[in-house]
C-alpha cells in the first residue's frame, strides 16, 4: 500500500510530488502546486502553454471539443478525446489517454494510464498502464461527509488495521498495471495493488492486495 510498493516512479513527470512521503493520498493536497511549479521549467520546445496555466506537449492530441481548466499538464504523446473534462489540478502522463465524456479532477495519471470511456476520476492517483473500463468510476466524498479512512484490515489483511488519510476528498490508488471492469465504482479510500484485476461492476473499498483478482469482498484470489 505504499509508494514505493505500488509505483515505478520512473514512469511519470511527477516522480518529485511523490519524494519524502509513505502514502499515494498524501500527494492529493500538493497536486496544484506541484503543477504550477513544473510548468514553468518545461521547455517551450516541447510544451505549448494555453490559457491559466495549461501546458500541452506539442506532440499531444487534443480534441476540439474537450474542455481542459487549468493547472493542467498533458505529457509527451497524451491522447485527450471528444468531450473529456478536465477540471483542473490534473497530470495526464505521456502516452495516456482520456477518453469520450471523461471527467478529471484533482488527479495524477502516470505514463500509459486510460481511461477511455465514461468515467469520473477525481482525487485519484492512477499508476503505469493502469486502466479503467468503460463507466468505470472512483467515488470520493463519503455519504455522510466524514474524513475518509483506508479500511487496509479488508480481505484478509487484518494486522494492517485503518489508517486515517485527514482528507475529506479522496477516491482511490491504483497501483501499476491494475485492471478495473467495467462499471466499476471504486468507493472513497479505495487503495488497490499493483497487478491486480477488478471484476466488472464491482463495488470495492478499503485496501485490494497486489497481484490479485477481486471477484468480490468474500472471494479474492491471488494470482500464481
Amino acid at each position: 500500500m505504499k509508494i514505493a510498493e505500488m509505483y515505478d516512479l520512473s514512469k511519470t513527470i511527477a516522480a518529485p510530488l511523490f519524494e519524502g512521503k509513505t502514502y499515494p493520498w498524501e500527494v492529493l493536497p500538493h497536486i496544484e502546486e506541484f503543477i504550477l511549479e513544473l510548468g514553468k521549467t518545461l521547455s517551450e520546445n516541447d510544451y505549448d502553454k494555453r490559457g491559466d496555466n495549461i501546458w500541452i506537449a506539442k506532440t499531444a492530441k487534443v480534441a476540439d471539443t474537450a474542455s481542459i481548466t487549468g493547472p493542467a499538464i498533458i505529457c509527451d504523446g497524451a491522447e485527450i478525446r471528444h468531450c473529456a473534462f478536465i477540471r483542473g489540478k490534473a497530470i495526464v502522463g505521456a502516452g495516456a489517454v482520456v477518453g469520450n465524456s471523461t471527467e478529471l479532477k484533482n488527479v495524477v495519471l502516470f505514463d500509459k494510464v486510460q481511461v477511455p470511456h465514461y468515467n469520473y476520476v477525481g482525487d485519484s492517483i492512477l499508476g503505469y498502464k493502469a486502466h479503467m473500463g468503460a463507466g468505470s468510476i472512483t467515488s470520493n466524498v463519503k455519504s455522510d461527509k466524514t474524513l475518509v479512512t483506508i479500511n487496509a484490515s479488508m480481505y484478509g489483511n487484518g494486522s494492517l488495521g485503518k489508517i486515517e488519510t485527514g482528507l475529506k476528498k479522496m477516491g482511490a490508488a491504483l497501483g501499476d498495471n491494475v485492471e478495473v471492469g467495467c462499471n466499476s465504482v471504486l468507493n472513497p479510500g479505495t487503495v488497490v495493488g499493483a497487478g491486480t484485476n477488478i471484476y466488472p461492476l464491482s463495488s470495492v473499498r478499503g485496501y485490494v492486495p497486489a497481484n490479485s483478482i477481486y471477484k468480490n469482498e468474500e472471494n479474492i484470489v491471488i494470482k500464481q
